[in-house]
């Protein structure tokens, strides 16, 4: 059974049984169950609201993601509807209008063979999900609104889940996408452990600017004043939209988040005038804070995206790690329930991912405090989350040529193909590359002998659903135990 849709899993009825429930439809829940449409695992999405969220928290999506997006086949598609970052334009003068320095806030990369895309990529949070539901509809998936979790139970078989409409979920496992506020992780009893990374308050809103006021859609426009920095971001997809964001220098402020509090605000504090905002789709005001869950499972629920780690916006990690959290647990859940892999290969999601956002955590705090002290604020290389691995993991083993186990597996393009095009899809893909490949017989593992590659150098490369070598090695000694553990070891050949 795949995803299913409302009347599929209800039928009419108050109770169903899934193999995955997922709680909260943002993009983090939204990639998650477009993963596991893809296996065959049959999942609930349920989102509490009765719409997407509108706004836009994060705008960008940084060089790993994109790559994920590829595996995924709608990368093109995204990329078409968002736009490279808007070179930063300080505006300056006593009217706030007379165009100062400008700067990249994102340090720009040329792409290569290895790494194609090596540029963020702004798209607005709403503009982006929307993206993502119509792939999951396409998918045969739906999202259920209006589905607020009350309550749930687990066992050693599977975790009950109440809804406040009386309907209940029975399913093998819980996984918790919905947010900082997390009722989930509220219910579990975990806790989040972390620290204010500034003290005064935010404001960020989506808004739309009149068509003939001075700000244009190419820059990112920056005023700075006594009560704060504003910044107003274009975000492609509609006419004139741009997100806001106002920091407050007074740590006892209240942001006002109604349309008409942003409208005064920008009154106040930028040259335009309140009725050059149009309209205000969004609002919200926040303290940058940086922390994260003690725990990212208990027996059969998972923590993920932002119900286990909550980040600063500084240098866009959030979203972006979020999307990754799912994109290493959705293989492993494909492998657990649809081809037989020990339970223990899930215990790897929290020992891989844990690690990875407390790294994440740090890096995003340091540019926040960085920016507050005035030091330069571009955001360098380590944003773009291409050196994130796990080696030495519980599911890193070996090395061979110029890779380790645990390292991000290159794309090329080689006479054989494309490597990004050959590990696409909920596969591993064994590579020889100079050496002759062993005998596999798994429909799991795709097997490719290419001609020698100095990226990868020779020998056996795994590569892991999730775009990660997993195994390496000259020659098969441990391949097999290896995939054993994955659940995609080779069938045993029928008896003639």
């Amino acid at each position: 059974m795949g995803l299913n849709g409302v009347k599929e899993v209800f039928g009419g009825s108050t109770t169903a049984d899934v193999d995955v429930l997922i709680c909260g439809a943002g993009p983090t829940g939204l990639v998650l169950a477009m993963d596991l449409a893809r296996r065959g695992v049959s999942a609930l999405l349920v989102e509490k609201s009765d719409r997407l969220f509108p706004g836009s928290r994060g705008k960008g999506l940084q060089p790993r993601t994109q790559e994920v997006l590829h595996d995924f086949g709608i990368l093109d598609t995204v990329r078409a509807a968002g736009r490279e970052y808007p070179r930063m334009l300080a505006w300056e003068g006593p009217d706030g209008r007379t165009r100062g320095r400008e700067w990249d806030m994102m340090e720009r990369s040329e792409p290569t063979e290895q790494t194609p895309y090596a540029n963020g990529l702004l798209i607005g949070q709403s503009h982006f999900q929307a993206l993502l539901h119509e792939e999951l509809r396409a998918l045969g998936g739906e999202v259920v609104f209006d589905a607020e979790l009350t309550g749930f139970d687990q066992d050693a078989d599977a975790v009950t889940a109440r809804f406040a409409d009386g309907r209940e979920v029975r399913a093998r496992y819980l996984v918790a996408a919905d947010g900082g506020r997390s009722a989930v992780r509220r219910l579990l009893g975990v806790a989040m452990n972390g620290e204010s990374v500034d003290p005064k308050p935010m404001l960020v809103a989506d808004v739309v600017v009149a068509p003939d006021a001075f700000v244009d859609e190419n820059n990112w426009h920056v005023w700075s004043g006594p009560s704060g920095p504003v910044v107003l971001c274009p975000l492609p997809g509609a006419f004139r939209l741009f997100q806001l964001i106002a920091q407050y220098e007074d740590v006892d402020a209240v942001p006002d988040a109604t349309a008409e509090g942003v409208r005064k605000l920008t009154a106040t504090r930028t040259p335009l005038a309140a009725d050059e905002i149009t309209e205000v789709v969004w609002a919200s005001e926040f303290r940058p804070r940086a922390a994260m869950a003690e725990r990212f499972r208990v027996g059969r629920v998972f923590l993920a995206g932002d119900a286990a780690h909550v980040h600063s916006p500084a240098g866009a990690q959030g979203l972006n790690t979020s999307v990754q959290d799912v994109y290493n647990l959705g293989w492993k859940l494909g492998q657990v329930l649809r081809h037989g892999a020990p339970a223990e290969l899930l215990d790897t999601y929290e020992q891989e991912r844990q690690p990875v956002a407390a790294d994440v955590l740090g890096i995003s705090t340091r540019l926040h405090r960085r920016a507050l002290l005035g030091a330069d604020s571009q955001r360098g290389n380590v944003v773009k989350q291409l050196g994130i691995g796990y080696r030495g993991g519980p599911l890193s083993s070996g090395a061979a040529g110029a890779l380790q186990a645990g390292d991000r597996a290159p794309d090329g393009t080689l006479p054989e193909g494309r490597l990004f095009d050959l590990f696409s899809g909920p596969h591993f893909t064994l590579l020889a590359i100079g050496t002759e490949p062993p005998a596999v017989r798994s429909e799991l593992v795709h097997v490719h002998t290419l001609t020698a590659y100095e990226t990868y150098g020779r020998g056996l490369f795994l590569i892991r659903p999730d775009g990660y070598v997993g195994w390496a090695g000259e020659t098969d000694r441990g391949l097999g135990e290896y995939l054993a553990r994955c659940g995609a070891a080779p069938r045993t050949p029928a008896r003639p």
